[in-house]
Formats: C-alpha cells, structure tokens, sequence
C-alpha cells in the first residue's frame, strides 16, 4: 500500500466523526428551536417529558404501568426508560438524549469499525451519519436509536460470535420485538456451518428467557402490554391509514381520533382495513420463511440483506408506520452497505429518499395529513409508496441472489477465495 492510500485512509475516520459532530449538533439546535409550528411545536419533544418521564415514575416503583393505555412495549423497554436516571445531575429529558446521542455515537463507531474490515465499506457508517438527521431532531427523542443499536450490534458480530448475535437479538425483541428478525438471514442446517443456526438461535432463546425471567421478578405486570398492543386500530400515516384518507375524499365519513398513543382512523371498514393489514403480515412472513426454505446460496452480506427485507416487509404491512420506524431502517441498511456483497444498495437509496419525505410527513405537514388534505395525502402516497417500491426490490434482490445453484458456497464466515469474490460479484451485479 502507497502513502497516499495509507492517508486516504487514515483521512476517511476523520472525515466521518467530524461529519457525525456537525449533523449532531444540528440536530441539537433543531431540538432547542422545537416549538416553532414547522418543528411540530411541543409534541415531538412530549414524548419523553411527559409519556417517558411519567412511564419512569411508575417503573422505579416495581411495576410496569399496566393501566395506561400508551403502554405497549415488551418488558425490555423499562430498562431503557429507566437509564436516564443513572445520569445524576440532569433532568430526566437531558439525560434521555444524552444517552441516545451516545448510543448514536456507539452505531456510528462499530459501524466505521466493520468497514475498515478487509472487503467491507465505510459506506454504511456515512449513511448512518447522513441518513439519521434527516428525520430532523425526532431520533433524539425516541428510544428507536438504542432498539437499532442491538439489532446493529447483532449483525455485524454475527461472523465473529454467533452466541453474541443471538444475545443481542434476543435483548432488541424484549425491548421492541422486531430485531428478532436480525437472526432470520442465518445459515440454514444443510450449510457446512449448521452449528451457526443452533447457536445463534439458541443463545437467543436462552438470553431472551433470561432476561424476561428477571424482569418478571423485578416488576409487575410484565406482559401488559399485550392487552394494549392488541386494541390498536390504523394509524393515519400506515398504508391502510393512506387507502382511509383518501376514501375520505370520495365520501367516507370516518375520522381521526387520538388512541393508543397515535392518531387513528375510525369509522366504518377500519377494522376490515386492520384484519387486511394483518393478513398482509402473515403473507409477508410466509414468503420469508418460503425465502429460507428456497435459498441455496449465501455470502457474507445475506445475513445483512435478509434482516433489511423481513423488516421492510413487516413496516410496510404493518397497521403503524410511525417516522421513528425509519430509524430501524436506515440503521439495517447502514450494516448491510458495510459489505462490498451487499445487494441492497439501490434498496438503501430508496430508504433515504422515503426517510427524507417521513421528515416533511411528520413533524413539518403533520397537520395535513392528520386532515387528509390531498397534500397530506400526497405526502403519504410517496412515502409509503417509496417503502412498497423498496420492499418488492428488497425481496426480489435477496432471492435473486440466493437461489443461484453454488455447489461449494464459501461459509459466511470465511474470507472467500478469488473465485467466490469473482462469482459474489456476478451473483450481486445490480
């Protein structure tokens, strides 16, 4: 290696932590101007002063707060709600986006960390820099950014220790269930390293009752939200909350109402829209499961890849797609663009843009979608369409890339050799 490459790399951290100080700090200032109207006023900052800080109040007691209908989150979250009072000396809200914005920097770090990896990309740190303010100063003030960091910190140690992988699956779905989808991309038991499957499932299965055993001890009432989560109608910003909005302007007489924490339709035909919304999760888990059945062929980045599809199709089916979602994937997207056999790329585009416009969505012209203007209903119809449009690629890339017929497929694992480089490359060419 020349000087000038030694520099240039040396110059390529740099580039990235000055990157992540500036756009922090913006996020910063937009945080303390918060309460201009394009800013979303109060109500994106409410959520920690008043629902996690009032959440926090019960917690210290020994109980989940059961009665309380914006409670719907597994037990893992007390935890999290929790942490800031370790921080003495700051009120409850400081301490909350002080600890996010050092969770954001440990993302930022082991992501910078696995692209200086042989083969990999710092790609995925600077999207992750880049992709994380332009939801403005929302990510600051929802615990979304701690949830990613264990899904993150799952996936890229899933070549080094499958045991840690599966461990910190399993602390991500206790405290909001989704990044147990991180272990669905692991190799299957006709691979040469079968042992990975068991393990990492394994160690999940022991760490997740673990750790929901403890908590079951230290609180009470650990599956209420269960109730709660299960009472939930169509958010207006969900794909049916889109189809809703728009059947407004054809007459539909329902309305928007402040429920389970959100704002959802109701009306005739919501709960037709909720069931549909559910099927749609069903079919979307039934063609992931089909994937894994189906794939023949895996590299470094398929662990990666699949974790970005199953959470893509879950959002987009989901009865919720709150601007926090976004979060999850930007930071999915992120570890997959740290492999150089990633087939994910145009996917994470798409993310970025579809992130880009949650921001105007949610806080900048909350108050038109909230009315279904046809700009509120606009501004969803390319948000959630960008989303659909990035799960279809998702998924066709990802099987695509897997159903080659390999018949000596290089273990995740192992650095492959100059003609599974050459072959990946082929498999993964856009």
């Amino acid at each position: 290696m020349n000087h000038l490459a030694r520099r240039t790399l040396r110059c390529r951290p740099l580039a990235l932590a000055t990157a992540w100080l500036v756009t922090r700090a913006l996020m910063l200032w937009l945080l303390t101007h918060a309460r201009h109207p394009l800013l979303g006023g109060d109500a994106v900052a409410r959520e920690v002063w008043w629902v996690y800080r009032n959440w926090y109040d019960v917690l210290v007691h020994g109980t989940f707060p059961a009665h309380d209908t914006l409670w719907q989150y597994p037990p893992g979250a007390g935890p999290v709600l929790l942490s800031p009072g370790l921080l003495p000396g700051l009120t409850y809200f400081q301490a909350f986006v002080a600890l996010t914005l050092a969770t954001d920097a440990a993302i930022t770090a082991a992501l910078s960390r696995a692209g200086t990896r042989p083969g990999r990309s710092l790609r995925g740190a600077a999207l992750w820099i880049g992709g994380l303010p332009l939801l403005l100063h929302v990510p600051l003030v929802r615990y979304d950014v701690q949830v990613t960091a264990l899904a993150v910190i799952a996936l890229l140690t899933s070549t080094r220790s499958t045991r840690a992988c599966g461990a910190f699956a399993a602390l991500g779905a206790l405290v909001k269930v989704w990044p147990a989808l991180v272990l669905l991309g692991t190799p299957s038991g006709r691979t040469t390293r079968s042992a990975w499957t068991r393990s990492a499932w394994t160690w999940a299965a022991v760490t997740g009752a673990s750790a929901l055993a403890v908590l079951a001890v230290l609180f009470d009432h650990p599956l209420a939200f269960l109730r709660h989560q299960g009472g939930r109608g169509v958010q207006i910003e969900s794909f049916g909350g889109t189809v809703l909005g728009l059947a407004t302007h054809a007459g539909w007489p329902g309305v928007v109402r402040f429920q389970y924490g959100a704002l959802e339709y109701t009306g005739p035909y919501v709960s037709l829209v909720a069931h549909a919304s559910l099927a749609a999760t069903a079919l979307a888990l039934a063609l992931l499961l089909l994937w894994r059945l189906r794939a023949r062929h895996r590299n470094a980045a398929t662990p990666y890849d699949a974790a970005l599809t199953a959470v893509l199709l879950f959002t987009v089916t989901s009865r919720v797609i709150s601007p926090q979602y976004m979060i999850w994937l930007l930071g999915l997207a992120a570890v997959c663009m740290t492999s150089r056999h990633t087939t994910q790329r145009p996917v994470a585009a798409l993310i970025l843009v579809a992130t880009a416009v949650s921001a105007v969505v949610y806080p900048v012209l909350y108050d038109q979608v909230e009315a279904a203007t046809w700009t509120g209903c606009a501004l969803m119809v390319v948000r959630n369409g960008l989303l659909a449009a990035a799960a279809v690629l998702s998924f066709s890339r990802l099987w695509r890339s897997t159903r080659a017929a390999i018949t000596d497929p290089a273990p995740a694992d192992e650095p492959a050799t100059a003609s599974h480089r050459l072959r990946d490359r082929a498999l993964t060419a856009p």
